[in-house]
């Protein structure tokens, strides 16, 4: 039952990933597919956290024009960022 609760809720966060704004879209969608698996659980809590988060907020955490205040979206949005710069 646990497998399937996990499922259930795996898509219900992709679908929560979908944000309309192909910013967003280009970084929440591919993130969660290939690294939020592999997050520590207070990590993953953080995710949940971010995606509740106004589209606007968003796109400005992750442009960098803005630092969430909040200490656990500021991590979050840190790892997302981190894991989607191009390697040197």
């Amino acid at each position: 039952m646990k497998e399937a609760e996990d499922t259930f809720n795996f898509k219900r966060l992709k679908w929560n990933c979908r944000r309309g704004m192909l910013e967003l879209d280009l970084l929440l969608e591919p993130f969660l597919d290939e690294v939020f698996l592999t997050l520590e659980e207070a990590d993953q809590a953080r995710f949940y956290k971010l995606i509740e988060c106004e589209d606007q907020d968003l796109f400005l955490w992750f442009m960098q024009k803005e630092v969430p205040q909040d200490d656990d979206l500021a991590r979050i949005v840190d790892i997302i960022v981190t894991r989607v710069q191009p390697k040197s």
